[in-house]
């Protein structure tokens, strides 16, 4: 997703009424319209009914979808085309998961103004995290980023004296099976909350890796990881924390890293002045409204973090897409 900037006045407009799309599109997406469609046929009142919605206002909604070229409306009767029937169907192969995700976005994001002036999210927040149906949303949208991107970092590693690898926060485990599919001979630990760790193991039981994969419950912000590792994986991890926590992280992570270990960390890595990449401008945002304190933090502030923990020779190295790595070994 390229961030190009405004230079008319119609990018101008088109900018600020953007968002009349993509409300469109996710309503629509939280109601099933688009499921319920499948490949069939169907006018607006049975699919008012299949949606528990209004008949007129569905039917205002579903016109505006043609607009969007999502629908196609003949006799009254409404269709998914190719781009919503591949990518907007549930059970589809390229079915994007990820938008239930991006529908709880919307619910931050308008607090912007609010987050703004007091300089922290001021969403409240559960005291538990019991909310499946969120978490699986958000462990899908971040399987459809992970899993195109993972294979090409993975790419960009040394893995010829890895023999034990750390995932922290794996999510869905894109990464961890990126590098067990690399090199057959590595043994690779999954860490992440025990509540996501299910999620993770149907992730790995999907793509037949179970066998190479080991799984850890933890918080990555308490505790230790253990030892005895040659490679450790902090992928878009220390955009959640604040500098004092990320400090601490680096520490944890490379203490557990064998001599000669190395610790990647991938994530959204500013320059000086914290404008390039410019998705990750517009990712500081994203962490201001959904977070307590996370950020898109400069490569000289996760350098630093990993000289104060002894790491060596850091260097970075940019990936095919916004996101880039830094690497310290451990002497």
């Amino acid at each position: 997703m390229a961030i190009e900037a405004i230079k008319t006045k119609k990018e101008l407009s088109e900018a600020v009424y953007g968002f009349r799309a993509s409300r469109i599109i996710l309503t629509a997406f939280e109601l099933g319209l688009f499921s319920k469609l499948g490949e069939n046929s169907l006018n607006a009142a049975q699919l008012a009914a299949a949606s528990a919605t209004e008949p007129r206002a569905c039917e205002r909604l579903l016109n505006a979808l043609c607009v969007l070229g999502l629908l196609k409306k003949a006799g009254g009767r409404f269709r998914n085309t190719k781009i919503s029937r591949d990518h907007l169907v549930a059970g589809k192969p390229q079915f994007m998961a990820g938008l239930t995700h991006s529908a709880s976005q919307w619910q931050t994001w308008h607090t912007l103004s609010a987050a703004v002036r007091r300089g922290t999210s001021v969403i409240k927040r559960q005291a538990n995290r019991k909310d499946e149906k969120r978490r699986r949303g958000f462990i899908a949208a971040m399987h459809e980023r992970a899993s195109a991107q993972a294979p090409r970092i993975v790419r960009l590693l040394d893995l010829a004296a890895v023999s034990r690898c750390l995932d922290i926060g794996a999510g869905s485990g894109a990464y961890a099976m990126a590098l067990a599919r690399a090199k057959k001979s590595l043994r690779v630990v999954a860490f992440d909350l025990p509540e996501v760790l299910p999620l993770t193991r149907e992730y790995v039981r999907r793509e037949r890796l179970l066998p190479r994969i080991d799984f850890a419950p933890g918080d990555f912000n308490r505790g230790g990881f253990g030892s005895g590792y040659d490679l450790i994986m902090l992928s878009a991890i220390v955009h959640m924390n604040n500098a004092q926590q990320n400090r601490r992280l680096i520490a944890r992570a490379a203490a557990a890293l064998n001599r000669g270990g190395q610790l990647v960390v991938q994530d959204f890595i500013m320059g000086p002045d914290r404008t390039r990449p410019g998705l990750g401008a517009l990712f500081a945002l994203n962490m201001l409204v959904a977070t307590a304190h996370g950020d898109s933090y400069t490569a000289v502030e996760i350098g630093g973090w990993m000289r104060a923990a002894g790491l060596k020779k850091i260097k970075k190295k940019d990936a095919p897409f916004d996101a880039a790595l830094l690497i310290g070994w451990k002497e």
